[in-house]
């Protein structure tokens, strides 16, 4: 079987009140697939002086606060997917759940608050309480049990700072850039057989396969993605 890519996975992981030490390593989650986009926004507080309805031209604006930053980003979850080392679940919300966690206030002392997060990708790192958290549940069984899943977060820090840029680790021999070969999504009625053809890796499809795990490679549920960049 060919070398698989190694992939970067973006990770969540607890810190403490104080936004300085990582904690409760066994609450870390993983992602399943990496977000398409980042997106980081700042707004400062401002404010509009009172009494100044009667000034001609436009009325002077002052800087009231210390802003905020906001991280906003999109993760998949698909049962039918690769789960990694963990155990096989069948119902979707299981994976989500570790998600979840995050937005949950939790008691801390005298008062109940949600976890502080890092989320880390690479060289990119955003600590933040999660403000808000949509959970979308895109596919089921014909048992009712939810297959497929998106989630949608906004993380904030109530202060506007720079980037943070972490070291990356120095990448294998042979290994390629994570994030620069896309993954490819199933059709309706598509076969692994043809979607590996389709790129000319037809000879190479028991072996995407099992990078895959997938075990019926003729009955593919649409939606699921895949990885067909094995060499």
């Amino acid at each position: 079987m060919p070398d698989s890519v190694m992939l970067t996975k973006a990770e969540m992981r607890e810190l403490d009140a104080e936004f300085k030490n990582e904690i409760n390593k066994e609450k870390w989650a993983t992602v399943q697939f990496n977000p398409e986009t980042l997106k980081v926004s700042y707004a400062n507080q401002i404010a509009t002086p009172s009494g100044t309805g009667d000034q001609k031209g436009t009325p002077a604006r002052l800087f009231v606060g210390a802003g905020t930053t906001k991280l906003s980003l999109q993760l998949w979850f698909d049962v039918n997917a690769n789960q990694g080392d963990q155990k096989k679940e069948n119902d979707v919300r299981k994976l989500t759940q570790k998600i979840a966690y995050f937005i949950t206030p939790q008691q801390r002392g005298d008062t109940i608050i949600p976890p502080a997060v890092r989320f880390l990708w690479g060289s990119f790192q955003f600590d933040g309480i999660i403000d808000s958290l949509e959970e979308s549940l895109e596919f089921f069984s014909h048992e009712g049990v939810p297959l497929r899943a998106s989630i949608s977060l906004n993380i904030s820090q109530q202060k506007i700072t720079e980037f943070t840029f972490r070291p990356l680790a120095s990448p294998l021999p042979g290994s390629e850039i994570p994030g620069t070969r896309p993954l490819t999504q199933a059709v309706e009625g598509g076969t692994l057989q043809g979607m590996a053809d389709k790129q000319g890796k037809g000879d190479n499809w028991q072996a995407i396969a099992a990078a895959n795990n997938i075990e019926n490679p003729r009955l593919l549920q649409p939606g699921t993605i895949l990885n067909l960049n094995l060499k």
